[in-house]
């Protein structure tokens, strides 16, 4: 009898999952989101936001700056165009805090309610990454969503940016690094920043808002393990283009590899950061 060899063929790869969106906000809320409280606590007292205090927050997610501005007096409403973060903060917000899917442009049809006249502040509290801000596309876009909210906010009214504060005091650069790099093997590791050093102005006068005082705040991200350090760091969004252009398990190790210099010896992650904020008047 003649033996025959049959060949098999190597079954090709699956492609990768892509990740549960509902998931990866319910990740901000839980673990990722709370990270932001000094930064927006420093904000609020700058500006003394309270009774009064006509407030719209632009991407605000699952809604605890809103919340917090609640908690203070303030008039608040949101717009996000992430709609399962939106759906938790419709979830944790009460009835007054009104809630939109979609840019600044949503919160002048319908979103404002009975709010009158045009905001106090508006925040834009998210840390504004290079990509989004360095490249002109991005920026465009960036100071176009600006331009509009600032369009609906009373005049001299307070408009607040957000983003990395220098590189050597952020010690999450060294993971979003690792982002930049698997989203772009060719990205220069030595010359990437998180966020230069007056982005946060060009944007502004970009959006023809007059830059009118910064600040800085200590904003450190602990986690309780390295499992909620890499879901709550994924659930940024800072992450989406690298797991596009590799596999998700490959980002996911990756950024745990990265996160090993800030683990402790109970377990725990700790990464001390400055944010820095510019507040502009329309």
């Amino acid at each position: 009898m003649t033996s025959t060899l049959v060949q098999r063929r190597r079954p090709h790869p699956s492609p990768p999952r892509p990740a549960d969106p509902h998931a990866r906000a319910r990740d901000w809320a839980e673990i990722q989101e709370r990270m932001l409280v000094p930064l927006y606590e420093a904000v609020y007292e700058r500006l003394d936001v309270g009774a009064g205090t006509r407030l719209l927050g632009l991407g605000c997610g699952s809604g605890l700056a809103l919340l917090m501005a609640a908690g203070r007096g303030a008039d608040a409403c949101g717009v996000d165009t992430d709609e399962p973060r939106l759906a938790l903060a419709r979830e944790r917000l009460a009835d007054p805090v009104r809630l939109e899917l979609g840019g600044p442009e949503s919160a002048g049809s319908g979103v404002r309610g009975g709010v009158t006249g045009g905001f106090t502040v508006v925040t834009a509290f998210e840390p504004l990454p290079a990509p989004v801000v360095g490249g002109p596309g991005g920026l465009d876009a960036a100071a176009s969503s600006l331009t509009a909210a600032a369009a609906l906010t009373e005049r001299g009214g307070a408009v607040v940016l957000a983003g990395w504060g220098p590189p050597e005091r952020c010690a999450t650069s060294s993971v979003l690094r690792v982002g930049a790099r698997l989203a772009d093997p060719m990205c220069a590791p030595g010359r990437w920043r998180p966020c230069g050093r007056d982005d946060l102005e060009t944007l502004a006068e970009r959006a023809g808002l007059r830059p009118d005082g910064s600040g800085r705040v200590a904003c450190p991200f602990g986690y309780a393990d390295l499992d909620s350090a890499v879901r709550g760091l994924l659930s940024t969004g800072l992450f989406d283009a690298a797991e596009r252009a590799t596999d998700p398990t490959q980002v996911r190790k990756e950024i745990a590899e990265a996160l090993h210099p800030y683990q402790r010896a109970d377990g725990t992650v700790w990464m001390p950061n400055v944010l820095r904020y510019l507040i502009a008047r329309a």
